[in-house]
């Protein structure tokens, strides 16, 4: 049943990175809920504040403020750590395009310090996240790992490095990476501000202050919309997942479609509001349609996800109408 009957030896310790993101965060609460030790670490530079005050107090998680681009910090991180849950990363398709430098020098060089790290601390797992973009251009559905094709963004391709890294780690050092190729995922705590906002917090912002969103392209794009509880299940189950399903990366996702003017439709009905949406161009380096196989994660590490589309929206849409 999902994650909250996973067990892990008892003083098990986590390191979450990008611990005050939208996934960190649900991380963090996730695995002090269920009675473990975590430590967060983050710079503040796309997480906020607010998602982690929460736990500042709890006796079983500690906060370290830093940046995983220096490796000092990322090997102090590790110290006495059993589990890392890498999700510390620059996010957004768009914006990679507009900075590929940053992106290489925090998603591939701050994750293969992260690496490093977790190497030399004797890390039992070390589970990252990935993306459904290292896919690219391989137009065939649903997506199947060990078949993609061209990345399509530097985002993609510091993903991609990331997977061969997580393979070279594995095969050289003995480091049990898992590569988390998330897809499109949403839920509580997810940010709807700014020009690189997810779309479903940013429509749902959006609709309740009266505003008319952009549909970039003509809504007719599908995404295989993941909620968060799902992830938080994928990254635990990664954590005791034997040595043999290492070095590999898997679809994380529900394993569903929703096109875009349809997730509108039943934003705009869930919030009685009538607005229209205004309908932009295609975005660069977007991938048209994307839809998981996720029968890999099922089989080699456990994953089962429970919650579908409908379910997740409903939860998603209840907790923005409390916190916005």
């Amino acid at each position: 049943m999902g994650y909250k009957d996973i067990k892990f030896p008892e003083g098990s310790k986590f390191l979450v990175t990008g611990s005050a993101g939208f996934i960190g965060s649900n991380l963090v609460e996730a695995i002090l809920n269920l009675g473990y030790k975590v430590r967060g670490l983050d710079n503040f530079s796309t997480g906020k504040k607010e998602n982690v005050e929460e736990f500042l107090n709890h006796p079983n998680y500690e906060f370290v403020e830093g940046d995983i681009r220096d490796l000092e910090t990322c090997m102090k991180a590790c110290e006495g750590i059993d589990y890392v849950l890498n999700q510390a990363a620059w996010g957004s398709v768009p914006r990679s395009i507009e900075m590929p430098l940053f992106y290489e020098e925090v998603n591939i060089k701050g994750t293969l310090n992260m690496m490093e790290a977790a190497r030399h601390s004797g890390v039992k797992k070390f589970v990252y996240a990935s993306s459904s973009s290292v896919y690219g251009d391989e137009p065939n559905l649903p997506k199947r790992e060990g078949r993609e094709g061209n990345v399509l963004s530097p985002y993609a391709l510091t993903k991609k490095m990331n997977e061969e890294y997580g393979k070279l780690y594995s095969k050289l050092y003995g480091l049990d990476t898992y590569g988390l190729r998330y897809f499109n995922v949403f839920g509580r705590r997810q940010n709807p501000e700014g020009a690189y906002a997810a779309v479903i917090p940013k429509f749902i912002k959006q609709l309740l202050n009266d505003e008319q969103p952009t549909i970039n392209g003509d809504g007719k794009q599908s995404r295989d919309f993941t909620y968060i509880e799902n992830v938080i299940e994928a990254n635990l189950k990664a954590c005791l997942a034997s040595t043999n399903a290492a070095g590999q990366a898997y679809n994380i996702a529900y394993g569903g479609r929703e096109f875009l003017i349809d997730i509108y439709t039943q934003l705009t009905s869930a919030l009685e509001k009538e607005i229209q949406p205004h309908f932009g161009p295609e975005r660069l380096g977007d991938i048209k349609h994307s839809n998981a196989d996720i029968s890999k994660a099922k089989q080699m590490l456990g994953y089962n996800p429970e919650w579908n589309f409908e379910r997740g929206i409903e939860q998603a849409i209840e907790w923005y109408l409390k916190n916005l």
